[in-house]
């Protein structure tokens, strides 16, 4: 497999719709993970790609798209840091369709 792109998107949303947000963002390709969190933002999406060109569709055509979604900042991965083997843990989805 080769290497995967992440980007970790901050959400912020409209109050109300927070979990619907939630389930509407973690259901959009290339978004792994959605995490509703504590602190100065509503949500966390983990966005993982193969392309790193598809970063942009997922995060400015799809996840700013979604109703609720009020203003996202984006930080892109440059490397990960981890004992876990990240590229096995999250091959789900992201290998070729049979």
């Amino acid at each position: 497999m080769g290497r995967v792109n992440t980007a970790i998107v901050h959400i912020d949303c409209a109050t109300d719709s927070i979990p619907e947000v939630a389930e509407a963002l973690a259901a959009l390709p290339g978004v792994s993970e959605v995490y509703s969190v504590a602190g100065n933002v509503d949500l966390i999406a983990v966005v993982r790609v193969r392309h790193f060109e598809e970063i942009a569709d997922v995060i400015a055509g799809r996840i700013s798209k979604t109703p609720g979604v009020v203003n996202t900042e984006s930080h892109i991965a440059f490397r990960a840091y981890s004992q876990h083997d990240l590229e096995e843990a999250f091959a789900i989805g992201l290998g070729d369709a049979d």
